[in-house]
C-alpha cells in the first residue's frame, strides 16, 4: 500500500505513539475506477486496490479456484522420485517412519502423511524430537534408530540441511519434504523435495511444507490413478493444509489463499476429531476464520512442542478417535496456558533489554540466561509487531544460546541467518524469509547480532518507522453492517503479506467502556446519529489506549482497527478490533 506523505487525519502521534498512513492517490483512483466498473462496495474495492487487484480480475480473485492455481507436483524436483518410493513402501509393506518438526506445519505434514496411509490400511511410526534435548532437525542418533528398524523415513518440515543426521540413517532410504531455505548442497538421500532449494526457481518458495506433502500425495495418488488404482480423497485433508499456512505465516498469495479458504469450508464440516476438539476447548463458536487458524489453534497445536510432550500437536492432528482427541486437546489447551505464563515472564525482560539497546536499528534483538527455548521465538513475534523490524530472541544455557528470529515484509531472514553461519558466527542456524532458529556460541551473540544487523540493513530492515500505521480509509458507524463485513471477507483470507483492512471511524463519542479481564477493554462508540459499534481492544491496559479510552471525559477520538463479525447467542453483529485511536478534537476530520 503506497501512503500519502502527509499523516491521515492530521494525526502524527496517535495514543500509542504512531503516525497514521492513509491509502495513497493511485489506489484511492484504482478503487474508484473499479467501484464503478464493478459495483462493488467501496470498502471491498480498496482493499482489492491495495492488493494490486485489477477490475477485470476482480471475480477470479474473489473466488479462487484450486483446479486453476494448484501447480503441478512434478514442477518441484525430485517429486516423482518421492512419490513412488512412498507408494513403494505402501504396496510392498514396508516400514515407514515419519521424522516431522514439532511446530504446527510438522504435526500438519505429519497427520497429512498418518491420515493418507490410514486410508491405505497402512501405518507410520510418528517420531518428533525434543526441543530442548534434541533441537530442530533430524540428529543422528534418532535417525540412526529408526534406520534399524525402517525401510524408508521421510521428514517433513525439515531435513533439508541434515547431511550428517540423514548421512546416519543407514540402510534406510530417506524422503525430504520442507520448505526452509536450502544450502549449497543436499544431503545424500532419495529425494529432497523442496521449493526452496537453490536448484529451484523460486516460482513456489511461498508454500509450507504442508503444502509440499500435500503436493507430494497429490502425485502419489496421480501415479496410482496410472497404474488402475485409486487413492484417498485429498480435499478432505485441506483442513490440515489450511492451518499449516496460516500457523507457519506462509504468505497468502497465489495458490496458498486458495488451499486456506478451501481448507476452512472443510475445517466447517467438523470431519476431523483433533480439530473439532480442539476448537471446542478453544470455544469458537462459529465457522473458522484464517484469525481462528493462527490465534486460536495454532497456538494450542504448538505448546506441546514449546514446552510439553513434542508429539502431541501432530498425535491430535492425526487421531481418529473423539475421546482421545479430547484428551489431548484439553492437555494442549492447559500446555498452552502455562506457556503463556512462560511468555510474559521473558517477553517483559527482552523488551525491557531491547528498549535499553534502542528500538530504531534495523534488528530489534535480546538475551537472556535460561529463557525457555520454547517461547522465545513467540517473544520475537512480539518484538516485531512492536518495532516492525526484524527480531531475534536468544535464550542462553551454557556456553550456548538457542533462539529464533521473526522478520517484517520484504527482509528475508532466513538467507541472512544462512549467512551468518556460513561465516562461523553461529554453530548452526536456517529458516525461510519470515522466520529461521539459531544456535550460537555465547561468546559469538554479540558479534552475530551485530553482523546480522548490517545485513538485514542491506535489505532495508529499520526503513519504515516504527510509529507508522497504515490504513485502508474511513467509515462511518451506519455503513458497518454485517453485508459488509462478509464481502470484505472475499478478499480474503488475510494474514501474511495480506493483511486484513484497517479502516478508521472519525470523530466518535465513546457510550460505553469497561476492563475486562486483566488488561483489555470492550467499548462501544457511536457518532450521534444513532448508529452503535462495539469494540474490542485485546491488551488495552498494558500500554496508553486503556487508560485514557476508559476514563474519557467525553472526549471524541478516531477510532482504528479491523471489523469483524460477532457471533452470540444466534445473532451476528458488527465488531470492530480496535488497534489504535487519537483524539480528535486536535485532529479533527
Amino acid at each position: 500500500m503506497i501512503g500519502d506523505e502527509r499523516a491521515y487525519l492530521g494525526v502524527e502521534a496517535s495514543l500509542t505513539g504512531r503516525r497514521w498512513i492513509g491509502p495513497g492517490a493511485e489506489v484511492e483512483r484504482m478503487a474508484e475506477a473499479m467501484r464503478q466498473q464493478t459495483d462493488l462496495p467501496a470498502a471491498l474495492c480498496q482493499t482489492l486496490a491495495r492488493r494490486g487487484v485489477a477490475p477485470e480480475a476482480v471475480q477470479s480473485f474473489l473466488e479462487p479456484q484450486l483446479r486453476e492455481l494448484l501447480p503441478d507436483p512434478r514442477s518441484l524436483k525430485d517429486m516423482e522420485t518421492a512419490a513412488a518410493r512412498f507408494l513403494q513402501a505402501v504396496k510392498q509393506r514396508e516400514r515407514i517412519a515419519i521424522f516431522a518438526d514439532y511446530d504446527v506445519d510438522g504435526g500438519s505434514s505429519a497427520a497429512l502423511l498418518i491420515d493418507w496411509l490410514r486410508k491405505m490400511g497402512r501405518q507410520a511410526t510418528l517420531y518428533v524430537p525434543d526441543r530442548i534435548d534434541e533441537g530442530y532437525g533430524p540428529n543422528e542418533p534418532a535417525m540412526a534408530a529408526l534406520a534399524r528398524d525402517h525401510d524408508l523415513i521421510v521428514c517433513v518440515d525439515c531435513g533439508t540441511l541434515s547431511h550428517g543426521p540423514i548421512a546416519a540413517a543407514k540402510g534406510a532410504d530417506v524422503v525430504v519434504l520442507d520448505h526452509h531455505l536450502g544450502g549449497e548442497t543436499l544431503p545424500n538421500c532419495l529425494a529432497v523435495v523442496n521449493p526452496n532449494r537453490q536448484d529451484e526457481s523460486g516460482d513456489l518458495a511461498h508454500l509450507c511444507a504442508a503444502a509440499v506433502v500435500f503436493l507430494m500425495l497429490v502425485e502419489a495418488n496421480r501415479q496410482m490413478r496410472s497404474d488402475g488404482a485409486q487413492g484417498p480423497d485429498l480435499m478432505a485433508m485441506l483442513d490440515l493444509v489450511a492451518l499449516a499456512t496460516v500457523a507457519d505465516v506462509a504468505p497468502l498469495i497465489g495458490v496458498n489463499r486458495a488451499l486456506v479458504r478451501q481448507g476452512l469450508k472443510i475445517m466447517a464440516r467438523r470431519a476431523r476429531p483433533g480439530l473439532v476438539a480442539l476448537s471446542d476447548v478453544g470455544r469458537i463458536d462459529q465457522a473458522p476464520t484464517s484469525y481462528h487458524l493462527g490465534f486460536v489453534l495454532g497456538p494450542r497445536v504448538n505448546a506441546g512442542g514449546r514446552i510439553g510432550a513434542a508429539d502431541l500437536g501432530a498425535r491430535l492432528l492425526s487421531t481418529d478417535n473423539a475421546v482421545e482427541a479430547r484428551a489431548m486437546a484439553e492437555r494442549l489447551d492447559a500446555l498452552n496456558t502455562e506457556r503463556r505464563d512462560i511468555e510474559n515472564s521473558v517477553r517483559a525482560a527482552a523488551m525491557e533489554q531491547a528498549e535499553e539497546r534502542g528500538l530504531e536499528a534495523p534488528l530489534v534483538w535480546a538475551s537472556g540466561e535460561g529463557w525457555h527455548p520454547g517461547v522465545v521465538g513467540i517473544v520475537a513475534s512480539r518484538l516485531k509487531e512492536t518495532t516492525n523490524r526484524p527480531a531475534i530472541v536468544i535464550g542462553l544455557d551454557g556456553d550456548e544460546g538457542k533462539g529464533s528470529g521473526r522478520s517484517v515484509s520484504g527482509v528475508d531472514l532466513g538467507a541472512s541467518i544462512q549467512r551468518l553461519a556460513a561465516e562461523g558466527l553461529l554453530i548452526k542456524g536456517g529458516g525461510h524469509k519470515m522466520a529461521a532458529g539459531l544456535t550460537v556460541a555465547r561468546d559469538k551473540v554479540e558479534a552475530a547480532m551485530e553482523r546480522l544487523s548490517e545485513l538485514l540493513a542491506k535489505q532495508g530492515a529499520g526503513d519504515a518507522g516504527p510509529s507508522d500505521l497504515k490504513l485502508d480509509g474511513v467509515l462511518m458507524p451506519g455503513a458497518a453492517q454485517v453485508e459488509l463485513v462478509e464481502q470484505i471477507e472475499k478478499a480474503g483470507p488475510f494474514g501474511a503479506s495480506a493483511p486484513a483492512p484497517r479502516y478508521v471511524f472519525p470523530d466518535v463519542e465513546i457510550r460505553f467502556a469497561k476492563r475486562v479481564g486483566e488488561s483489555h477493554l470492550k467499548l462501544s462508540f457511536g457518532d450521534g446519529m444513532g448508529a452503535r459499534i462495539d469494540a474490542i481492544c485485546f491488551g488495552a491496559f498494558d500500554g496508553p489506549l486503556g487508560p485514557r479510552l476508559s476514563d474519557h471525559g467525553g472526549a471524541r477520538f478516531h477510532l482504528a482497527g479491523r471489523l469483524e463479525i460477532n457471533s452470540w447467542g444466534g445473532r451476528q453483529s458488527v465488531q470492530l478490533r480496535l488497534e489504535d485511536a487519537a483524539e480528535a478534537g486536535s485532529n479533527p476530520v
